[in-house]
């Protein structure tokens, strides 16, 4: 029961911070953070001990997934060398100079532990990253390579943390053993994904086949499509990380939505809108439950002159350490495209000092590397306590509320005007393609009653194409590119609005006088609702792209 209640507890928490967020301003990570460490701050307070397995299984996949389903594949693609660059090379530029000048200012702490904090910390996190960093103010190009970073690094450090702490246990380090481990777990994971892909599809055409299956079975499939890549790679030794980002990629491409009924469909992604908010607010909650009972523990080793003063000056000095790893790596990347653009007389993207320096205090940390942190042994193989396992947990914890905190604050100021004013490319695109499919559509529905015979059915068939093509090209002038046109067409569509809006209501208010009167039963009042809520829901998407 105890445990019912919290998870019900989170859940409203979660639900409460989608509405604070709009009043206090601030990031909604650190919002749910601050939640989740009110809530554990009393002494008889909420707490709970986090299992990292199972905390990974249960939050990371679903959460990667849905991120890398609904990227940019495009620009992914065409961003890949700058990703694959800050998503491996970083990686292991972090993991040495990070490592090494952690050694330095707490000497206590074994090198090669502080390699696997270095390697925990060296992922960002997606999630994160995606609530601090403002599209409209982050030029799209940044954006994108911050997206791509955050999705690939995440398999890069944790493969490499793993190695390390394996390097603590067992006192020994093979550079050749670690970099075939590491292709293995790339390899192996990529195919896991692809293979979860795949049984997934076969499964739905099984469904097809058979007929009559209830369009939440089909749902159902498709939400377990990044547990099973996870599992899979983590049973063969691979990165399930990497097996869960791989199969959302792939899915929009893979034609897997093709087996899916149109109610399974609409499910499907709203379910997963649905799972997303509530994932990430639970897992930042959950992360700011941790907090208290961290900082309860503060080790001995950072607090041997002042309690509060050099824990927390410890953790800023590393956080700073780690932007500063951030900007040099991407500003030595910069300079090494301008050399390869002149020497293959091709024309260079370089970016400007301030977008290196809004892309490195982006670099935020987020839940892998509190879960991959947590997840340290307890004992060495004779027994022994693991060593500085408390110092590189509270050092862990204290970069990832530090680096949110300066995102948060500086992010904001450093992007502002990096963004030229004026239309979106992305909006601009989507207009276009808005008018190719409307004037594909008008030309289809013309064949199609061109064709008809003459008669009374001819006459009614055109009188209904008339009206849809009609339609159509009150869309096409809203794109149009003329800014009166626009206007026009504009103002036409919000009272053609303001007119179903008031006429869906008068619906929704007769069905409901029927059901009191008893005139119908709550089956078919339970259907009526549903179509004029899908209806309510497509006018209020066109009302937003207004």
């Amino acid at each position: 029961m105890q445990v019912a209640v919290f998870i019900l507890v989170v859940l409203g928490f979660v639900a409460i911070s989608g509405a604070l967020v709009r009043l206090v301003r601030v990031p909604l990570p650190v919002l749910q953070i601050a939640i989740g460490a009110a809530l554990a701050w009393p002494a008889r307070g909420f707490h709970v001990e986090i299992d990292p397995e199972l905390f990974l299984l249960i939050f990371i996949p679903p959460l990667l997934f849905s991120d890398a389903a609904t990227a940019p594949k495009r620009e992914l693609l065409a961003l890949r060398g700058p990703i694959l660059d800050l998503a491996i090379g970083l990686v292991f530029f972090t993991i040495v100079g990070f490592g090494y000048a952690l050694h330095w200012l707490v000497p206590s702490i074994p090198l090669v532990v502080a390699f696997a904090l270095a390697a925990v910390l060296s992922p960002t996190d997606a999630v994160a990253v995606s609530s601090i960093v403002d599209r409209n103010v982050v030029p799209a190009r940044l954006m994108h390579i911050l997206e791509g970073e955050s999705l690939l690094n995440d398999a890069s450090g944790l493969v490499m943390f793993r190695f390390a702490v394996a390097a603590a246990m067992t006192g020994s380090f093979s550079l050749g053993a670690a970099s075939l481990g590491f292709l293995y777990a790339v390899v192996a994971g990529i195919v896991a994904g692809v293979v979860a892909l795949i049984v997934a599809a076969k499964t739905l055409q099984l469904l097809n086949r058979i007929g009559g299956v209830p369009a939440e079975a089909q749902v159902l499939v498709m939400i377990l499509i990044p547990f099973i890549a996870y599992l899979g790679a983590e049973h063969a030794g691979a990165s399930g990380i990497l097996a869960a980002v791989t199969a959302g990629v792939l899915t929009s491409g893979s034609g897997i939505f093709r087996y899916l009924g149109v109610s399974a469909r609409m499910q499907t992604m709203s379910l997963w809108t649905t799972l997303s908010f509530v994932f990430n607010g639970a897992l930042f909650i959950l992360l700011g439950l941790q907090l208290p009972d961290i900082i309860r523990k503060v080790p001995p080793e950072l607090s041997s002159r002042h309690w509060l003063i050099e824990p927390v000056a410890t953790v800023l000095i590393l956080t700073l350490c780690l932007i500063g790893l951030r900007f040099l790596w991407i500003w030595v990347g910069d300079i090494a495209q301008r050399l390869a653009a002149r020497f293959g007389k091709r024309k260079a993207e370089p970016f400007g000092l301030r977008v290196r320096l809004a892309g490195s205090v982006a670099g935020v940390r987020g839940a892998i590397t509190l879960a991959g942190i947590l997840s340290l042994p307890l004992t060495m193989p004779d027994g022994s306590p693991f060593p500085a396992r408390d110092i590189v947990i509270f050092l862990a914890a204290g970069v990832i509320i530090c680096s949110l905190t300066i995102a948060s604050l500086a992010l904001p100021k450093i992007a502002r005007g990096l963004v030229e004013p004026g239309e979106d490319p992305g909006a601009a695109e989507e207009r276009r393609a808005r008018v190719g499919a409307a004037n594909a559509a008008i030309a289809r529905i013309e064949i199609i009653a061109n064709d008809a015979s003459e008669g009374e059915a001819a006459d009614a068939r055109l009188a209904v194409a008339d009206s849809i093509v009609a339609g159509y090209r009150r869309r096409i002038a809203a794109s149009d590119e003329a800014d009166e046109a626009r206007a026009e067409a504009r103002e036409a569509g919000r009272l053609e609005l303001e007119l179903r809006f008031a006429a869906i209501e008068a619906e929704r208010t007769a069905v409901r006088a029927m059901l009191r009167s008893g005139d119908i039963n709550d089956h078919t009042a339970q259907a009526l609702f549903a179509e004029i809520t899908l209806t309510e829901a497509l006018l209020k998407g066109r009302k937003e792209r207004k």
